[in-house]
């Protein structure tokens, strides 16, 4: 009898690592994932990039997208893909960690990755109601075609003036710099 009382006591040991896993969505389960959530009746609002430093730009960015449809699911480019496109120096910050930052939001619904340096592949696979963009890149984006074409649109979202990944990095070299 004690010994099914202290079972029913124990808990699993829970990890910030686990927890976060559990808005996870592997790639090769986007397909099968997407449909079961359409035939819930919800919509699925997609956002991709990298959101290597986390700021408030970026925030305001991800919450906007999850306003726009029932699901939000944000897509991270791979480390690999970040240095084909942005820098050798980038990511500042590993995928395995933006994916834990990104799923400690409470308004993203799922996080997933994709190693290609546009996210093409990933939204013909996903399908989403409604794909989220920055004004910079407006709405004749490359993502555009491939939304559209399978019955989505494209929502821009403005940005917050003064907020880039790339300005953060540029202070912190200045300030290393006045100090040496």
């Amino acid at each position: 009898m004690m010994r099914c009382i202290k079972l029913l006591f124990q808990k699993e040991k829970r990890t910030w690592e686990k927890e976060s896993k559990k808005k996870f969505l592997d790639r090769n389960d986007l397909s099968s994932f997407c449909k079961k959530i359409r035939e819930e009746q919800k919509t699925i609002a997609t956002l991709n990039g990298s959101f290597d430093l986390l700021h408030a730009g970026h925030l305001h960015m991800i919450y906007e997208a999850s306003l726009v449809a029932d699901v939000l699911i944000v897509a991270l480019n791979s480390d690999s893909s970040i240095k084909k496109y942005k820098s050798n120096k980038r990511p500042i910050i590993c995928l395995p960690f933006r994916m834990q930052m990104m799923a400690a939001l409470s308004f993203v619904d799922y996080v997933t990755s994709f190693e290609e340096t546009d996210p093409i592949s990933i939204l013909s696979q996903i399908k989403p109601n409604v794909h989220v963009n920055g004004s910079e890149y407006g709405s004749e984006c490359i993502e555009k075609e491939i939304v559209e074409k399978n019955g989505g649109k494209i929502h821009i979202v403005n940005l917050v003036g003064g907020l880039s990944t790339t300005q953060t990095i540029e202070k912190i070299i200045d300030a290393y710099h006045c100090t040496t």
